[in-house]
């Protein structure tokens, strides 16, 4: 087979250079191109209408006679008139083409492409991959420019080009093709602007968060990802002990003293010695002494007798049992009688450092401070409390068409709904938050605005501008400002995610990029941001978690995680059972607010039946 690379073209949008020759890692596209594309094939042809010697020395530097073809009809038609003039130029039976603007070429092209055009008798065999939109849904993404094809083809794309069609694929309906999946989409990735060229050449590094950035990762993975890169801040302060409620502990709370500190009743009764019980009626005690809480007892019970005590009174020594005052048989002015087996030696009797004994942990580091912590840390007679410092965390928005509350919505806007929820999420966690607005969506504007965010910030959080569109900038910036991983995260909703460290003015701070449709950005928060921030809290996250019967049938794709808002109740049977919101579009903020759980389908689930088993993780606690 013959292998040409399609470089013809006006340049229009490289500043009118010829995209095969812009520079890229140290040397020309095209040339990447010609390297991976050689050793597959048996004769190499560059279709170029301009800068013809350039294309020529590229094939010279590669050791290869590659010759340059321009295209037989004029006035710049389109990759179709190069694919024309290759099938009338090559010497072999079959034409295989790639476009000169994707230089990671994959080694096996030729040789997969071969395989399905001989096994399905075919006359053209096109590469496709899976790609997905933002909501993440899946989709067959076909590469008409990376075909192999018989050069006997020629007269059906003869009569297609006669018809004024200039389509790459518009021809195929005349000839047989085959579709051949690849998995490595990255690998098909093309460059269309100079931003593209900058952003591919920095993000085709190894990252050192240990991933590929090309790569889709499962939801699993990309936690896992997160949860290795980012360490606890280390600043720690003390607190008053009200205001150390919802704060990460910096230390083990060592207990100064034994809780209780002495053996003491645990009901209001008679205590006295197990060894005086009769075993075969009941036993009499008269009542030596009245033991009260809070009043050291300094009482000695002679053997048959008892002392009447208080819950919390300290138990005389020698008395090791207590019967509860509702249990006794009878009670007279100055005895009380047990009845046989009426009471377990040793029972109702609380020992001496039962709760916490002197010198041992209380509390451990990490654990957020609850309402029953300020007691028991009240118990140890505990002022003050180390805790870490809060997060400070800044967080804004970007859209051209985003408006604020108060502002006049035109036509084509929106009001900004992601700076409240993330206000929210972040406020209900703990931080200090540092709303900075809407951002337009102009790349000066938004690296300042994630500039200014770095050097005030642990942690920067940032909503839209993460997908392929064509002002999403933020990764771009985001490349520019530090080490960033982008991801193409294997979910539903929120496919489209950045996380990575970025640096300003010596400062260094992690930052999130979320999704911009509303339900999409709170499902990355939840499910990656927060597990992120709370490590760097030096505490975990933890799900509520249960599992409940799906009220219907539910559709789901294996390959990907999905996280479906629900709502969860008790059927008439007693069972815990789930029903999903509505629709599950990822701009649909009223299913979040009606959902009192989300469903998790995990990445290997297909389709769920009426009445099956799902995973339910519960907002109480969460949001």
């Amino acid at each position: 087979m013959t292998g040409m690379i399609l470089a013809g073209g006006r340049g229009t949008r490289m500043g009118r250079v010829d995209k095969g020759l812009q520079p890229f890692r140290g040397g020309p596209l095209a040339a990447h191109v010609l390297q991976r594309l050689a050793p597959q094939v048996a004769d190499v042809a560059i279709n170029a209408n301009r800068n013809h010697a350039a294309y020529a020395s590229i094939a010279v530097a590669a050791n290869s006679d590659a010759p340059v073809w321009q295209d037989d009809l004029q006035g710049f038609e389109g990759p179709l008139a190069g694919l024309q003039t290759g099938l009338r130029r090559c010497e072999t039976d079959w034409l295989l083409t790639v476009p000169c603007d994707s230089p990671f070429v994959p080694d096996d092209l030729a040789s997969r492409l071969a395989e399905a055009l001989l096994r399905d008798d075919a006359d053209l065999a096109v590469a496709v991959t899976m790609d997905a939109d933002e909501s993440g849904d899946a989709y067959r993404r076909v590469h008409p420019v990376f075909a192999l094809m018989k050069k006997s083809v020629l007269p059906k794309l003869d009569a297609y080009m006669e018809s004024g069609g200039r389509r790459m694929d518009g021809w195929y309906g005349a000839i047989k093709v085959t579709e051949v999946l690849f998995q490595d989409a990255g690998a098909f990735r093309n460059i269309n602007t100079l931003t593209d060229l900058k952003d591919m050449e920095k993000l085709s590094e190894p990252a050192a968060t240990g991933f590929d950035r090309k790569a889709s990762l499962s939801a699993a993975e990309a936690q896992r990802i997160i949860r290795d890169a980012i360490t606890p801040v280390t600043a720690v302060e003390k607190v008053a002990l009200r205001q150390a409620l919802e704060r990460v502990l910096a230390s083990d709370i060592i207990s100064p003293i034994d809780v209780p500190a002495h053996d003491n009743s645990a009901m209001d009764g008679y205590a006295f010695s197990s060894a005086d019980l009769l075993a075969d009626g009941p036993t009499t005690l008269r009542v030596a002494a009245t033991v009260l809480a809070g009043r050291p007892s300094g009482v000695h019970i002679p053997a048959g007798q008892c002392a009447r005590i208080m819950t919390g009174g300290v138990m005389p020594d020698g008395l090791d049992t207590v019967l509860p005052q509702e249990l006794a048989a009878a009670i007279s002015a100055d005895s009380v009688t047990i009845a046989p087996r009426s009471i377990t030696p040793g029972a109702n009797r609380r020992f001496k450092g039962e709760d916490l004994a002197s010198g041992k942990p209380a509390l451990h580091e990490g654990k957020i401070v609850t309402p029953a912590d300020l007691g028991l840390l009240a118990s140890l007679g505990l002022a003050e409390v180390p805790v870490r410092r809060r997060l400070r965390v800044a967080f804004f928005s970007t859209g051209d068409e985003l408006r604020s509350i108060g502002e006049t919505l035109e036509p084509g806007c929106i009001y900004d709904s992601n700076r409240y929820t993330l206000y929210g999420m972040l406020t209900r966690l703990g931080c200090d938050v540092i709303d900075m607005g809407a951002v337009r969506d102009d790349p000066a504007a938004l690296e300042e605005a994630l500039r200014t965010a770095c050097t005030s910030a642990d942690a920067v959080i940032t909503s839209g501008g993460v997908s392929a569109g064509a002002a999403d900038y933020i990764k771009s910036i985001m490349a520019e400002l530090g080490d960033v991983g982008f991801w193409n995260l294997d979910m539903r909703p929120g496919r489209p995610m950045a996380f990575g460290r970025i640096a300003s003015e010596g400062r260094q701070s992690w930052l999130f990029g979320l999704p911009g449709n509303p339900v999409a950005a709170m499902v990355a928060f939840y499910f990656f941001v927060r597990p992120g921030l709370m490590k760097m809290m030096g505490t975990t996250a933890s799900h509520f978690t249960v599992r409940a019967r799906s009220a219907v049938a539910l559709r789901k794709k294996p390959g990907r995680t999905e996280y479906q808002r629900g709502i969860i109740y008790i059927a008439p049977n007693g069972e815990r059972e789930v029903r999903i919101t509505g629709s599950q579009g990822s701009g649909i903020l009223r299913s979040m607010s009606e959902a009192n759980c989300m469903v998790i389908l995990p990445h290997e689930q297909g389709d769920v039946a009426a009445g099956e088993l799902v995973e339910v993780v519960m907002f109480e606690g969460l949001i």
